[in-house]
């Protein structure tokens, strides 16, 4: 099977990268700087291994590709955000023998959030989930670290929205082969939306830096509550910290190449990299969604939404905002909240 990762940033880069190691094809599809320099100097890739450079064939679209073939597999590897214009290029494109992408292929979706395979199934047949355990950095147009050993990444894989098939265990077997861990599951979307959880603390960390010290801790541990409070009256099942710490299991730890600390995750990435976009939409904001169906109060992932939205959209830099003032804007909304839903006199 040919891989064409849609997105070869941080996640998509570093999951092509080690498939092309692995001896399997792979097309990268990349847009502006990033793709000039994917086209010009190849894939950087840096592991606990060594820093290798991948020279792949580099796209910016299907038409550059050309026609498809029917065992191509696609892995949607973009930020939420841009799914659907990704999924609007990617599936009327014909396939040798007949066909479009989205009759025909396999499209994988390796993206934080739960939202991007429900936009897929609208358009494609075959709807893959991932849940992404994967420390990865887009350090420079053209470089990808990938600092998690001994493996790479934990990458659970199930058909969306439930049950396993051939192709999943075909796709699965050349991760194993490539330095990851990929368990094939049926329910998928329970690991995602455990991974959902631990990613509302992404728009802490965009807007007020790295979570190390006690006040970020205990905001992040009020916003996951409010997040599980809202599962729990949505009757959505995800997996329980042991289970997914029995999974992880030490199998991924970061080690940085230089003796740094680990710098930040995919939201704080986009404000440093000045975007204009983040995923807060399809993170925090999934959980206000949520709330607002079913009538759960969610001020603090608002809260989180609405400024880390604001940071990317003025270009603000990515961690600027002081933790203690942004514990004091989350009791603001908390306090206020409260306030009108008390009874009236």
């Amino acid at each position: 099977m040919r891989y064409i990762i849609i997105g070869a940033g941080a996640v998509g880069g570093a999951i092509g990268g080690r498939l092309a190691e692995a001896g399997h094809e792979v097309a990268l599809v990349a847009r502006g700087a990033h793709y000039e320099a994917l086209r010009t100097h190849g894939l950087r890739l840096m592991t606990s291994e060594g820093t290798r450079t991948h020279r792949l064939p580099t796209v910016d679209g299907p038409a550059a590709l050309g026609e498809l073939r029917p065992d191509d597999v696609l892995v949607l590897a973009v930020k939420t955000q841009d799914s659907e214009a990704a999924l609007e290029a990617w599936g009327p494109a014909p396939v040798a023998g007949g066909g479009t992408g989205a009759e025909r292929l396999p499209l994988v979706c390796a993206q934080n959030g739960v939202e991007s395979p429900r936009i897929a199934l609208r358009r494609f047949r075959r709807v893959y989930g991932v849940c992404v355990w994967l420390p990865a950095t887009l350090v420079e147009p053209g470089a990808v670290s990938a600092a998690g050993a001994p493996l790479t990444g934990i990458l659970h894989l199930g058909r969306h929205p439930h049950g396993t098939d051939e192709t999943a265990r075909r796709i699965a077997a050349d991760l194993e082969k490539a330095h990851f861990e990929a368990p094939v599951v049926p329910d998928v979307a329970r690991w995602q939306y455990a991974k959902l959880l631990g990613n509302l603390a992404n728009a802490i960390e965009a807007v007020s830096g790295v979570l190390t010290s006690e006040e970020g801790l205990a905001l992040f541990a009020r916003v996951r509550a409010e997040g599980e409070a809202v599962l729990a009256v949505a009757d959505i099942a995800y997996t329980g910290e042991e289970e997914q710490k029995k999974a992880r299991d030490n199998k991924i730890r970061f080690e940085p190449f230089d003796g740094s600390e680990r710098g930040g995750g995919s939201s704080w990435q986009s404000l440093d990299r000045g975007t204009g976009t983040i995923e807060a939409d399809y993170l925090n904001g999934e959980i206000v969604l949520l709330g607002r169906l079913h009538g759960v109060p969610t001020p603090l992932n608002e809260l989180l939404q609405r400024l880390a939205n604001t940071f990317a959209r003025e270009r603000r830099a990515a961690g600027s905002l002081p933790v203690a003032e942004l514990v004091r804007l989350a009791d603001e909304a908390v306090a206020f909240v409260q306030e009108e839903r008390a009874p009236r006199p």
